[in-house]
């Protein structure tokens, strides 16, 4: 029997569809899951016709793969994929090659990546997006770790994923977890899109009493422009299903969003680098919030008051949520890519972040038009320091700020929350102002703690104590750190 390119396994929906998707590019692909029964289903029917072969046990599942021997592991995050690494270590030669393709955390793949090198095996953590249909027919891939690994995966990662302008959506990332770390915050900024429509659509259907049917005109209307994007055409594709009954399913849906944790990470992450992250943050809060139903329920009732109702020019209103949804769109992708930038510092990884945008433009959940635009600004400027500072987007937000406001006000108004939409306008004005009251702050931290203060009159790094009431004396408690 010919030995197999790649080994696969895991055969959830994701796995089975790489699977598919790589027999489909001419590899041989060699599969194995812990329940042997759905080894076995696979086999009688998705991969019935395929040459995909599968194996019951690990021994004969790494028995049937080439050396050097490249699995990939598509299960659930965390301590399965451990127990599963070493379960493979003894049936493995130095010099094999294990890829995590699951949602893991970025510090378990960095660690991996150490435990693994140390042993003298290769470790790739790759971040997958793309859902069911991109693992099936082309998802964006985003591997990082050993580096020395890359040219023997290469070939067939890039081939299975994404392309755009004939240029696959897979390139390398970076060192130890720098893949996955890059897929936490596609993640994270996939969380700030989805509130934002979210909200968009709250406006639309309470706020100006629109029905399902208009509110799908408008978002398939909005996908033929600059928001066009993956996000915005499924919301109009799911605001035109019907149930049994004719009404629309998305009435029926209980509005209480799950997570699985990846959001949180990001907005984690940000606290720890100290990056302002806000509207991502507020995107995580918010499915919090949508989680305690009952509890809302009753506060609905306790706590209702009488809501403005809108009596003003709806065709401008819907402008201004279009402006407002495009303006905030550009500033969660701007505040991922400050995350990133110092998470580059902080773990000392080399990022290319136009690469990142390319990879971001095809097969992913958040692929949209505007990121050709984010690939040209660091083409243009790769030490760019923000999105907001390049020409293009400082055009496309001067252009929408009016609209924005517009769009804010309204929800105040109307009591309808916008906490992604509004904390994104906070952010952009707080940037933008050359002297925040954060002066302010520090006199307090220095008047009750003693923490010090810098002053701007003298050099960044000299730090001053005041003695306010008198009786603290002149000893500080330390330096703070900005």
């Amino acid at each position: 029997m010919t030995e197999a390119d790649i080994g696969l396994i895991g055969l959830a929906v994701m796995g089975q569809n790489l699977a598919l998707n790589m027999n489909d590019h001419g590899f041989k692909v060699s599969v194995h899951n812990r329940t042997a029964s759905k080894t076995a289903d696979f086999l009688q029917g998705p991969a019935s016709s395929t040459n995909i072969s599968g194996f019951d046990s690990l021994e004969a599942f790494v028995s049937s793969l080439e050396t050097p021997r490249k699995i990939i592991m598509m299960i659930r995050a965390g301590k399965p994929v451990d127990d599963l690494i070493a379960s493979l270590l003894p049936l493995l030669d130095k010099g094999d090659i294990i890829i995590d393709g699951g949602n893991s955390l970025f510090t378990d793949s960095n660690r991996r990546y150490q435990e693994l090198s140390g042993e003298g095996y290769y470790f790739i953590g790759t971040g997958i997006s793309g859902g069911e249909e991109g693992a099936r027919y082309g998802p964006s891939i985003m591997p990082g770790g050993d580096i020395a690994a890359w040219p023997a995966v290469k070939e067939i990662l890039q081939a299975i994923s994404a392309k755009v302008d004939g240029e696959p959506c897979c390139q390398w990332v970076g060192p130890a977890g720098a893949g996955h770390y890059v897929k936490m915050v596609h993640n994270g900024i996939e969380y700030g899109d989805m509130q934002l429509i979210a909200e968009a659509y709250h406006l639309m259907r309470t706020g100006l009493a629109m029905g399902v049917d208009e509110i799908q005109e408008t978002f398939a209307g909005w996908n033929k422009g600059v928001l066009d994007s993956y996000l915005i055409e499924i919301t109009a594709n799911i605001l035109a299903v019907r149930d049994e009954n004719g009404e629309p399913v998305l009435d029926s849906i209980l509005d209480a969003a799950g997570q699985k944790g990846t959001g949180k990470w990001t907005g984690i992450n940000a606290l720890e680098l100290g990056v302002p992250l806000t509207l991502i943050v507020e995107a995580v809060f918010a499915r919090c919030l949508s989680s305690i139903k009952e509890e809302r329920v009753r506060a609905d009732t306790l706590l209702a008051s009488s809501h403005a109702v809108f009596d003003g020019d709806k065709a401008q209103a819907l402008k201004s949520i279009h402006d407002a949804l495009y303006a905030s769109k550009i500033i969660s992708y701007a505040q991922g890519y400050m995350l990133m930038r110092d998470a580059a510092i902080e773990y000392d990884w080399q990022l290319n972040y136009a690469n990142i945008a390319m990879m971001w433009r095809g097969g992913c959940i958040i692929r949209s038009r505007f990121l050709a635009n984010i690939m040209q600004a660091f083409d243009d400027d790769p030490a760019l320091d923000n999105l907001l500072l390049d020409k293009f987007f400082i055009g496309e937000i001067k252009v929408s700020e009016a609209g924005w406001r517009e769009a804010a006000m309204l929800g105040i108004k109307l009591a309808i929350p916008l906490p992604s939409m509004s904390s994104a306008l906070a952010f952009f004005d707080g940037y933008r102002r050359g002297r925040l009251p954060a002066n302010l702050i520090q006199a307090q931290r220095d008047y009750f703690g003693a923490h010090t203060y810098e002053r701007i009159d003298r050099p960044r790094g000299e730090y001053f104590h005041t003695d306010w009431t008198g009786e603290g004396g002149d000893v500080a408690s330390g330096q703070y750190e900005v």
